[in-house]
């Protein structure tokens, strides 16, 4: 199983979004935890999973016409 963990800075680089953003927009409301980013050993920590953010991205920008309304258990609502 072939995964590449990324720090938020390592991430922020790769997608060139600021890591501020990363971390107040797009964590709480894009990327769930357990399936784009994991905090290992129950710490504080996040590292990224790069495979899942970039398939998440890719899928993303093929649905842009369709809306879809983000529910709180990491779901959505396309209607």
């Amino acid at each position: 199983m072939d995964v590449t963990f990324l720090t938020t800075d390592e991430l922020s680089a790769r997608i060139k979004y600021d890591a501020r953003t990363i971390r107040q927009q797009l964590k709480d409301s894009v990327l769930i935890e357990g399936t784009h980013y994991i905090r290992p050993f129950g710490r504080r920590k996040i590292l990224y999973i790069w495979e899942a953010i970039q398939e998440e991205m890719l899928q993303t920008s093929t649905r842009q016409q369709e809306v879809t309304i983000p529910m709180a258990n990491g779901g959505a609502c396309h209607g």
